[in-house]
């Protein structure tokens, strides 16, 4: 129910907005249904003048400043939420604002905002639509990562009980174990589609000229659809053990490079108002790199250690996770006939009571069939290929100096300018080479 439909509900409709007429050439709200929002009520929120960032500043913590919109945009939606329905607000609203402002890194913001200054982006308005932007990255973060505890059954997230597991205990007392667990559940999917709904909102609020509204509208549309695209291949994977290491590959592509690192470098040079030339090379850049993210995010769940992590170690074993590096070792241990390693995959994966002796034992087929060590060097090759497709692009030396160093960090490269053989890198989806 919207806003206006909750408070016609309620026997309390709001007054009539007059209708303006728009300037020609004027800037447009965007919005995901594609919608011109000359027909949409004002909302709270969507020009704040005394928000308003110099980018200079914003490039001295980026991080500090999206949670800065982040926590004006908040504090209204709780407002809002107030309004409705003070039990809503106290349960739910309140719980998904606190879980977006306790965010990690910051990362996706983070890559939008250095694409941007990348690409020369440091005009007044160009600075609050990024961080406005960067903010809604963060808040379809929060839908993602609800969700996904949800259909994972996890019940801790950064430290602190995962959203539906917390609203569960809140319920333990007032029902059986059964019906609280469907309740958390249920609670958990409508809290993560209330942060999808903020972040829509927020995007749809922003104000934006026609040409760069269609394109953000296009990206944001496409990523929105590419992480369900790639949530579903992964259960899927898992509800089939599938191991076909494309199928892999297309599932780390959608679910995580494009959505991590190649559509908020975009997002960024779209609203820099960069050529097509450089989107190009950014958005080629992107996929490689969001490919090793990946693929070092998996090494890591198994190798990696828990105190740097901010996970135990194992999880993709015991969720049944269809990885690359667990998808390329039962395919070199079939070639080899390795029963013995065929018989560890089979017995640990999906095991969610899978001890440590268990997952020691996988990590030591990982590394006999030498699928850890084929990974590694297929993460220096995709950094490497990432990285002249990023050389290639003309940029601002400083801003690119800076999104260079954060997307070697993104994925665990080194950053060094000397790159090794790319010629493993061609079976990433969509990409069919290094090109200036």
């Amino acid at each position: 129910m919207s806003p206006t439909q909750a408070k016609e509900h309620h026997g309390a409709a709001p007054p009539p907005v007059p209708r303006l007429l728009p300037v020609p050439g004027s800037p447009v709200r965007t919005h995901p249904d594609g919608v011109p929002d000359d027909d949409r009520p004002e909302e709270a929120g969507a020009v704040d003048p005394a928000g308003a960032e110099d980018a200079r500043l914003v490039d001295a913590d980026v991080p500090a400043a999206v949670g800065r919109v982040l926590d004006r945009v908040l504090d209204e939606r709780l407002a809002r939420a107030r309004e409705m329905d003070e039990l809503f607000a106290e349960d739910l609203a309140g719980r998904v604002a606190g879980f977006t402002r306790a965010g990690g890194k910051r990362t996706r913001p983070q890559l939008l905002w250095w694409s941007l200054r990348a690409c020369g982006g440091a005009a007044p308005a160009t600075v609050s639509a990024a961080l406005r932007i960067g903010a809604a990255l963060e808040l379809l973060q929060t839908c993602a990562l609800v969700h996904d505890d949800v259909m994972d059954g996890s019940v801790l997230r950064r430290g602190r009980p995962a959203l539906h597991a917390d609203l569960r205990a809140r319920y333990a007392a007032a029902a059986s174990t059964a019906r609280a667990a469907r309740f958390g559940d249920a609670a958990g999917i409508l809290g993560g589609d209330l942060a999808l709904v903020w972040a829509d909102d927020l995007v749809a609020e922003t104000l934006l000229d026609p040409a760069t509204a269609r394109e953000v509208r296009r990206l944001w549309s496409d990523m929105r659809t590419e992480m369900v695209a790639g949530q579903y291949l992964d259960v899927q994977g898992q509800v089939t053990a599938s191991h076909s290491l494309p199928r892999v590959l297309r599932t780390a592509c959608l679910k995580s490079a494009l959505y991590s690192v190649e559509r908020p470098l975009a997002l960024g040079a779209v609203l820099a108002g960069v050529d097509g030339t450089t989107l190009r090379a950014l958005c080629s850049a992107g996929r490689c790199v969001g490919m090793a993210f990946q693929l070092r995010d998996d090494l890591d769940d198994v190798f990696g250690d828990p105190g740097l992590t901010g996970k135990s170690s194992g999880s993709d074993i015991r969720e049944g996770k269809p990885t690359y590096v667990v998808a390329l070792a039962r395919a070199r241990a079939t070639a080899a006939g390795d029963h013995r390693a065929l018989a560890v995959l089979d017995r640990s994966l999906g095991d969610a009571a899978l001890p440590p002796a268990g997952l020691e034992e996988v990590r030591a087929v990982l590394e006999s069939t030498g699928a850890r060590a084929v990974v590694e060097t297929k993460i220096s090759r995709l950094v490497a290929q990432g990285l002249r497709h990023f050389d290639g692009a003309l940029l601002d030396p400083e801003g690119g100096g800076r999104l260079r160093r954060l997307l070697c960090s993104a994925a665990g490269g080194s950053g060094s300018s000397a790159a090794p053989d790319v010629s493993g890198a061609a079976d990433v989806p969509g990409v069919r080479g290094a090109r200036r």
